[in-house]
């Protein structure tokens, strides 16, 4: 790959410190020698525009008191910045927990630049960004990824990535985790020095800061950052599990004021990641879209936290959710940013733009729970499988509820909504969608069948899938099973960690998965996935020949 990147140790984990600003400050970062100042977390870009790029990093006064930071930045075209395009100072401090962001503008469209932060003599890691092109592009490479839960295993996808070809990565939620580190970790992961920091469930600024800080210790994570723009958007473990707009599932009584937590999460976010901002943080205006030359919109969606009604759950009663369900009234996103999204469709085709790609949290596509016969089941398991979640499942999927009720199928009248946007405005939309920690790819249809564009959902870098819901019966029997229920479904795999690769052209869209042989070793191997494309004028799914 073309300028190659300043190497990385592999791993680097919490180290105890005598530094007087203290281990909460350095946020997993060991100060190991003497310096004027201390780039703790390393660099990153975002957000990249036909003439700006945002920039990152973060910086500590060796002085070890809270001091304010005087940081220079420069943009170049090599990266020995012989070349330099854009350069400027800024100061950091503790208001902004030490972070830098910077919108470097007055930059060339489709240009490949180099970048770096100088401080008291000391020089940053060296990065790499781009700019978006302006018209004349063949083509487009994306990887798309969500879902890295520090304890689940190590960032070996990340790790991956770092070494693609790509014109930016797309980040499509849940980048921290909330949970403390009695919840949703790895067994296999135990001794390997992925504990989560703080070990409570974080709620306050200082925990979300400290939980970010933690993540992006990580040196693939780094990596993926030094090496590609990210374009990003929260999902809900950001803030806690299952959010919506004035609440979450797990945010809970002795937990403090919703809208508090929200706030310092947003801030936090904010701070910590290469993103532009479009509102204030109590606003919390996520969505936004950017424009790949004459070839595609992305269009990035909030299905989480600006305009979501409640979500309904499953042990609500069955009037209860069917007539939820039938109510016209409940959207996924609010009605302001749908129409938004009505007109940042309309603006791409009349822009004559053949795809407008919309980037998004959960699923779209109709998914129903596998309906699997007793006999499948091991009969040792049989009992505790279907009085579980599985079983739980199974009765409401022959009562003729859907899988997740959290995702787009618990807001039918809102994703009708949608299509017809689409159908009006769009030329081929191609959705993508994180969440489930599993591959999907739908032809999404509108209420009467009529195919009205498709679907890819990307695994997770981490986390655990949709392999685990009824873990007795064998994968391969499982995806069939949820294929035969789920009529717009196409492709799925339950298991495997990786990433969507989306590739761009003015006729086509090919989605390639890849996977990591593991994630509980440093050591690993990439592994191909399924190879799917949808053509221009279709709105169908094809599988690569």
């Amino acid at each position: 790959m073309p300028g190659s990147l300043p190497t990385l140790n592999r791993r680097r984990f919490l180290a105890a410190t005598s530094f007087s600003l203290g281990a909460l400050a350095l946020r997993g970062y060991p100060v190991l020698a003497a310096a004027p100042v201390h780039f703790t977390h390393g660099i990153a870009s975002g957000d990249p525009l036909q003439d700006s790029v945002i920039l990152w990093t973060r910086v500590l006064p060796g002085s070890g008191e809270a001091d304010m930071v005087s940081v220079d930045w420069e943009l170049a075209r090599d990266e020995d910045f012989a070349e330099v395009v854009s350069r400027g100072q800024t100061q950091t401090g503790p208001d902004r927990d030490y972070t830098v962001k910077v919108d470097a503008t007055g930059l060339e469209p489709g240009q490949r630049y180099f970048y770096r932060f100088l401080s008291e003599g000391i020089e940053s890691p060296v990065g790499r960004t781009r700019t978006l092109m302006a018209g004349g592009l063949d083509d487009v490479r994306l990887a798309v990824v969500s879902c890295s839960n520090f304890p689940q295993g190590y960032f070996n996808v990340y790790h991956a990535i770092a070494e693609r070809e790509l014109d930016a990565v797309v980040h499509l939620g849940d980048y921290i985790y909330e949970y403390g580190a009695d919840r949703n970790v790895n067994p296999l992961m135990e001794g390997k020095g992925r504990r989560v920091k703080p070990e409570h469930e974080i709620l306050s600024l200082e925990d979300y800061r400290m939980r970010y800080g933690l993540y992006r210790s990580d040196a693939d994570l780094q990596a993926v950052h030094q090496a590609h723009p990210f374009i990003c958007v929260w999902d809900d473990h950001e803030v806690s599990n299952n959010t919506w707009k004035t609440g979450a599932e797990n945010h809970n009584e002795g937990e403090g004021d919703f809208f508090d937590r929200r706030r310092v999460a947003i801030q936090a976010f904010y701070e910590w990641l290469p993103i532009r901002e479009q509102s204030s943080i109590e606003e919390g205006r996520i969505y936004r879209s950017f424009e790949f030359g004459d070839l595609a919109s992305l269009i990035m969606l909030d299905t989480r936290l600006i305009g979501r009604d409640q979500q309904l759950t499953h042990d609500m009663g069955i009037d209860v959710i069917r007539s939820g369900l039938a109510d016209d009234g409940r959207s996924i996103m609010g009605r302001e940013q749908e129409q938004w999204l009505a007109d940042e469709l309309e603006k791409s085709k009349a822009a004559g733009k053949p795809w407008q790609i919309i980037g998004q949290q959960l699923l779209m596509g109709r998914l129903n729970a596998p309906q699997l016969a007793d006999e499948e089941f091991d009969p040792a398991q049989l009992h505790s499988v279907l009085s579980g979640r599985y079983g739980m499942l199974r009765t409401r999927g022959r009562q003729g509820l859907p899988y997740n009720l959290d995702a787009w199928d618990g807001y039918p009248a809102c994703r009708s909504r949608v299509y017809d946007a689409i159908k009006a405005h769009a030329n081929n939309a191609v959705v993508l969608a994180g969440d489930s920690h599993s591959t999907w790819a739908f032809d999404l249809h509108d209420d009467e069948g009529h195919p009205v564009a498709v679907e890819f959902a990307t695994p997770s870098v981490t986390s655990s899938g949709y392999e685990n819901l009824v873990p007795q019966v064998p994968e391969a029997r499982v995806a069939e099973a949820t294929l035969e229920a789920s009529p717009e479904l196409q492709h799925m795999k339950a298991n495997g960690r990786g990433w969507l690769e989306l590739e761009v052209s003015s006729t086509e869209v090919e989605a390639t998965w890849r996977y990591v042989s593991t994630i509980v070793a440093t050591e690993f191997e990439v592994l191909p996935g399924a190879r799917l494309l949808t053509k221009a004028g279709e709105h169908l799914i094809e599988r690569k020949a």
